[in-house]
């Protein structure tokens, strides 16, 4: 049974995503985690890095949309096939989290080339750092490494994905990839793969986490359609609400 260490609710700071608006989240630092009530989380909007889950609480801003895919609709479009079909020539394996050094540096050079490309903030990212956020024990903890076994020096880790599971939910949480692999579109092939392997599991919904329509970087998740979003912050004792997204033109570019 869940045992909750923390709860907080941060003052509000400049946003990350949204840098003229304000953020906030609610965060909950809980041990003793089951699958089946962190489910219970997931479905009304929290996310977890770590022992910590998470959610906004900006009180003035809704730009963070919950996102989940309903398994048995999703049809990927023509750029997600193309995608996936990039990458079907990588070995991908499913298992439990863990830190070393190639998954470090593979981090490290995914992040700098956002650094140059998007204008982030710099990430000193420590292997103490990665164990607490990545891989931390936890029975729902899941991931996703891609492997290029054609690579001239041998098998290479070329993107990793950090996900959680639970009997009726599949969670992608982080991902990350090598900047040379760019042109293979590792993002989106990852989400098709995971949507692949949820129905292979009898699992119902891919949950994307936020999408937020102003930022490049999590405004992608609404090509995944048809997915549903969540409505309002319900709290831990309400039933949450889930509907279909409205309607927009996809791209197929």
């Amino acid at each position: 049974m869940a045992i909750l260490l923390a709860h907080e609710v941060e003052e509000p700071r400049p946003c990350n995503y949204l840098p003229e608006r304000q953020a906030s989240l609610e965060n909950l630092v809980l041990r003793d985690v089951s699958p089946e009530e962190y489910e219970q989380l997931l479905v009304r909007g929290w996310r977890r890095f770590g022992p910590v889950y998470f959610r906004p609480a900006c009180a003035t801003c809704r730009e963070c949309v919950s996102v989940r895919v309903p398994v048995a609709d999703f049809r990927p479009n023509r750029s997600q096939r193309r995608a996936r079909a990039a990458c079907a020539s990588l070995r991908v394996e499913v298992g439990t989290p863990r830190v070393d050094d190639e998954r470090m540096a593979l981090y490290r050079a995914w992040h700098a080339e956002r650094e140059t490309s998007r204008e982030w903030g710099p990430s000193p990212l420590t292997v103490r750092d990665y164990s607490l956020q990545f891989s931390f024990p936890h029975p729902s903890a899941r991931e996703v490494a891609w492997y290029d076994d054609d690579a001239e020096d041998g098998p290479r880790l070329v993107a990793l994905g950090l996900c959680d599971e639970t009997p009726r939910a599949w969670s992608a949480v982080y991902f990350f990839y090598d900047p040379a692999y760019a042109h293979r579109s590792l993002g989106t092939a990852s989400v098709v793969f995971q949507v692949e392997l949820a129905r292979e599991r009898g699992i119902p919904h891919v949950y994307l986490g936020y999408r937020v329509e102003g930022c490049a970087s999590l405004r992608y998740k609404g090509n995944f359609r048809p997915h549903e979003v969540l409505e309002q912050r319900p709290a831990l004792d309400a039933a949450p609400q889930w509907g279909p997204a409205p309607e927009r033109p996809e791209p197929e570019a």
